[in-house]
């Protein structure tokens, strides 16, 4: 059992230790109708989807306390992401920003060693889209969610302050008026829409590549992850040359080295991370794009074992970001994926 789903037990058995401080007979199942949303809102300011998790179990826990007080004032899902947000910012007081490897440093040689793993808490971590997007909303509201839970944005998100993150994302995501904004962070409407210019001109700065939509996929999109697929499962180079683009990047936390340019991601994939070959992934989603189990055959010889979850960014028919995540440990049983795989059965 890792940390993270440690102190979820504690929560939820706190949870259930005070039902007296419940005034509504259905207020557990009005305060869930919310968990989703509140969990993306916390992902994008936390950066994780662990700690994101850990925030709404915390916001959870104030809402039961504080409900007999609330007293209807405001509307509900108005006031958690109230608390929410406070205890975002809770959580990020004194901490460091999470990163990617291409905030850390430049792009590193197909031969440079991989270095020495580094702390979870460095890094932005994946989310699998059941956790932050709900499955029936309208398809136009969850193009755009999508677009707010890409790698790519939550990192951009990160070099913000905190409350500068904060009102960026009620603001523009959460649909917040300034007002409203001001009056939780207990500042004014002209600071609200001063901190609103200079976050949008940050992320604006981070020049995010604009790339596709690929959730739901249309055929186009399925027919290249399905050579996806077969090339990399047979390792066949010439093939994967085709469906690369040739400026794109690749990355592995928790290892700083990532790589640019579609040779370079080659000639790691054919010397370092020969051992890949005869991998078998599993499809996935996480953070509005497709996503795959990876698992490397077995060193005891028998099956496949966990290796990364790879998550794909499409543009113009091609892969033009390639993200591995290495922590299969924390992260497989998040996305639902076996931790082992058994032989392929023979065909008949």
């Amino acid at each position: 059992m890792t940390v993270t789903q440690e102190r979820q037990q504690q929560v939820r058995g706190y949870i259930r230790a005070m039902p007296d401080l419940a005034t509504d007979a259905d207020l557990d199942a009005r305060l869930e109708q919310h968990r989703i949303e509140l969990t993306a809102h916390c992902y994008r300011m936390l950066g994780s989807s662990f700690e994101a998790e850990d925030a709404v179990q915390e916001t959870m826990v104030r809402a039961w306390r504080g409900y007999e007080g609330f007293e209807g004032r405001a509307a509900l899902r108005s006031w958690l992401y109230r608390i929410a947000t406070n205890v975002c910012l809770d959580m990020l007081t004194g901490r460091q920003r999470r990163a990617r490897p291409m905030d850390l440093a430049s792009p590193s040689s197909y031969d440079t060693p991989v270095g020495e793993r580094t702390s979870e808490a460095t890094w932005v971590l994946p989310v699998p889209d059941g956790r932050v997007l709900p499955g029936d909303g309208d398809p136009a509201e969850l193009a755009v969610a999508r677009e707010t839970i890409r790698l790519a944005f939550i990192a951009a998100l990160q070099h913000l302050p905190p409350r500068q993150r904060a009102v960026l994302l009620l603001r523009d995501v959460v649909r917040w008026k300034a007002t409203e904004v001001a009056e939780l962070l207990d500042t004014t409407d002209a600071s609200v829409n001063s901190a609103l210019q200079r976050a949008r001109s940050t992320i604006a700065a981070a020049n995010i590549t604009d790339t596709e939509a690929a959730m739901p996929m249309d055929d186009e999109q399925q027919e290249l992850l399905s050579r996806y697929v077969d090339a990399f499962e047979r390792y066949d180079m010439e093939s994967l040359t085709s469906l690369i683009h040739e400026d794109a990047t690749q990355s592995m936390p928790p290892y700083e080295l990532w790589l640019s340019g579609r040779d370079q991601i080659l000639a790691f994939w054919q010397g370092q991370g020969a051992g890949c070959e005869g991998s078998r992934l599993v499809p996935t989603v996480a953070n509005g794009r497709p996503a795959f189990g990876q698992y490397k055959p077995s060193e005891t010889g028998v099956g496949h074992d966990p290796w990364a979850l790879q998550i794909l960014d499409i543009s113009d028919g091609q892969l033009v970001e390639l993200s591995f995540f290495l922590d299969t440990e924390a992260l497989f049983p998040v996305f639902g994926l076996p931790m082992h795989l058994g032989p392929v059965p023979l065909a008949t």
